[in-house]
């Protein structure tokens, strides 16, 4: 299957696994938020540290416009494919489109590491 239209990039097993990880601890130990009216929210006050978008939303335009918001606050974000497990490293049991980690907690130098890969992958993408 295609990526959708959102999806400025194809990101590595490994990262989509770090940024799953990151989520839980940072939903434990620190401050995230879920969904993507919470997402755009965070974006658009620059409150955010990652975002985590779902490549499995339908309908795609629901999150269409959050890399774009990302992309103009600078913040980093991440795709991963699946929204369900998205929402079940969050620790809720209904899928989620996105997720925002305001404060990281205990995963701060996870997400580090996530961000500069990011922008390698990023950079190799272009």
């Amino acid at each position: 299957m295609s990526k959708p239209f959102y999806v400025k990039y194809e990101v590595p097993k490994e990262i989509v696994d770090a940024a799953y990880e990151a989520l839980q601890i940072a939903s434990k130990t620190g401050i995230v938020r879920k969904g993507t009216n919470e997402a755009t929210k965070v974006v658009e006050r620059a409150q955010a540290k990652l975002v985590v978008i779902a490549e499995d939303v339908d309908p795609p335009e629901v999150i269409a416009h959050l890399p774009l918001l990302c992309e103009e606050r600078k913040i980093p974000y991440v795709f991963v494919p699946n929204k369900i497990k998205l929402g079940n490293a969050v620790g809720i049991d209904v899928p989620a489109a996105s997720v925002v980690i305001i404060k990281e907690g205990d995963a701060t130098g996870l997400i580090k590491e996530i961000i500069t890969r990011i922008e390698q992958v990023k950079r190799g993408a272009q």
